[in-house]
């Protein structure tokens, strides 16, 4: 059987050849007797229509999508995704790269997208450095992470008092402070020494 699988994640797309109709069009020419779709962005890990799919492709089965980035949030995923399809028998046809299966041409494909995987977490990295470097360059009160939320020693005094008394939640002080769990905990070790 030859699935296809469509996703669009803004209206922008459609003006850029990527709707929903565009890339249904395209899959239903390209010999997919189903397809399936979804509109959620990639980032979004709940996507309905893509979890029915893969409960129900089977060995020997065809995936066929558009471009890579209409099935994953990433070139780092679409590897994974496609090794692990190509891994359970799965043919993962990418209609602008090539098919990707357990042959020669396709282990070459799949290795290429890992290699592509590797590269983007790299850069990402490279970025992210580099980008960390020019703030502390330029400020020398740059601090990696999120700012610390003020809460006084009185404040965290008189919510450690609630618990105690059970008035309230360890979870219920946090949300009304506007602090993680792990601050809270860290205020109240600093409190103590």
């Amino acid at each position: 059987m030859t699935y296809g699988y469509a996703r669009v994640s803004t209206k922008g797309q459609e003006r850029n050849g990527n709707s929903l109709e565009d890339q249904i069009r395209v899959l239903r020419d390209a010999g997919c007797t189903e397809v399936y779709h979804d509109s959620y962005t990639g980032t979004k890990m709940e996507r309905p229509s893509f979890s029915v799919l893969m409960s129900k492709i089977q060995p020997g089965d065809t995936l066929v999508v558009t471009k890579l980035d209409r099935f994953a949030r990433s070139a780092s995923d679409g590897a994974k995704l496609v090794q692990e399809l190509v891994g359970r028998g799965i043919h993962v046809n990418v209609l602008n790269m090539g098919m990707a299966d357990n042959s020669s041409m396709g282990k070459l494909m799949v290795t290429i997208l890992l290699a592509f995987a590797e590269f983007e977490r790299d850069m990402i990295v490279e970025r992210t450095s580099a980008g960390k470097a020019v703030a502390k360059a330029n400020n020398p009160e740059w601090r990696e992470g999120r700012k610390e939320i003020a809460v006084s020693e009185n404040v965290v005094s008189e919510f450690r008092e609630k618990i105690k008394k059970g008035e309230c939640t360890v979870a219920q002080c946090c949300s009304e402070l506007g602090i993680s769990k792990g601050t809270w905990y860290n205020k109240l070790n600093k409190l103590a020494s």
